[in-house]
């Protein structure tokens, strides 16, 4: 299992997830469409060419789901129950087509379940980088997380 035991998890470490993704225009106008979002600043060139932006921008949806997602093998993937939440979700840059992103995660807090000793809550915080090193979205998220089998 590539993914982490509650026990596993250090407050304080940093994960460098060694995956990227180079965003292409195919993923923000798929993306789009799937979620029924019509944004013009999303799927409409010319609009978005008279944006201050002056192209489209990729969703913030697609972004954040491509953060979490680059996470996921690193941390979570089999070892997790659910997810509980997210906080704090900003997107202080754009992403545009051909971006290329890269993410870290923080182990902010660790807390076995008060109700069930099978298990705790992991809250993480991802931050999402384009290829300039430049933030472009981070989230803080709190994971329901097995404990390693007896």
């Amino acid at each position: 299992m590539a993914g982490l035991y509650l026990e596993e998890f250090v407050v304080g470490n940093v994960i460098r997830h060694p995956l990227t993704k180079s965003v292409t225009e195919s993923d923000n106008m798929l993306f789009s469409v799937m979620t029924l979002n019509p944004q013009p600043l999303h799927i409409d060139f010319d609009f978005a060419a008279k944006s201050e932006w002056g192209k489209p921008l990729v969703n913030s949806l697609f972004t954040l789901g491509l953060m979490i997602g680059i996470s996921v093998h690193d941390t979570t993937l089999g070892t997790t129950i659910g997810n509980l939440g997210m906080s704090e979700t900003v997107f202080p840059h754009p992403v545009f087509h051909g971006d290329t992103i890269r993410v870290e995660t923080e182990v902010v807090s660790v807390r076995e379940s008060k109700s069930r000793p099978d298990r705790g809550i992991v809250e993480f915080q991802h931050r999402a980088f384009n290829q300039d090193g430049v933030l472009v979205a981070k989230c803080t998220r709190q994971a329901m997380m097995m404990k390693r089998p007896a």
